[in-house]
């Protein structure tokens, strides 16, 4: 029983799966890298937003007063969107504190903080809005207990 050979098939048949495999490695390789290019640029905002609303509500929850918790929470916000690759006006941020009613933060009180933004997918352009259109939004919250003496001189 002889084995078949590349000149035992037919002419057609010659020289496609060179051919093949490039036309089927680029069509599973191209879409491949942009997965895990987007994955990375959107896991990279989730823990910029995660980080900055953990700092942000340990900031200003240990504050002596307003005007310094004002102060450590604009500091914090150009760090965080520096450090993470996020665009410093696209961060929301919004604060709450429980129990509800009067000024948040307030001494006693549990301040929620959060922080949200959109990741914009790599490659889309900025024409007729596709960049929002096609921009994932990651949000974080978190809790931090108000000292009993904050505010207080």
């Amino acid at each position: 029983m002889r084995r078949a050979t590349a000149r035992d098939l037919p002419g057609d048949e010659r020289g496609s799966a060179p051919l093949e495999f490039i036309v089927v490695g680029l069509l599973l390789l191209v879409p491949l890298v942009y997965l895990i290019a987007s994955l990375g640029v959107i896991q990279s905002h989730a823990l910029g937003v995660e980080s900055g609303a953990r700092h942000l509500a340990r900031a200003i929850a240990m504050a002596p007063d307003a005007a310094a918790a004002e102060a450590r929470a604009s500091a914090i916000l150009h760090s965080t969107a520096s450090g993470y690759g996020i665009e410093p006006g696209g961060i929301d941020v919004g604060f709450a504190c429980v129990p509800a009613g009067g000024a948040c933060p307030r001494a006693g009180a549990t301040m929620i903080v959060s922080v949200a933004a959109r990741v914009p997918l790599p490659l889309v352009p900025p024409v007729l809005g596709l960049d929002h259109i096609a921009s994932v939004p990651v949000t974080a919250t978190a809790v931090h207990k108000v000292s009993r003496f904050w505010g207080a001189e």
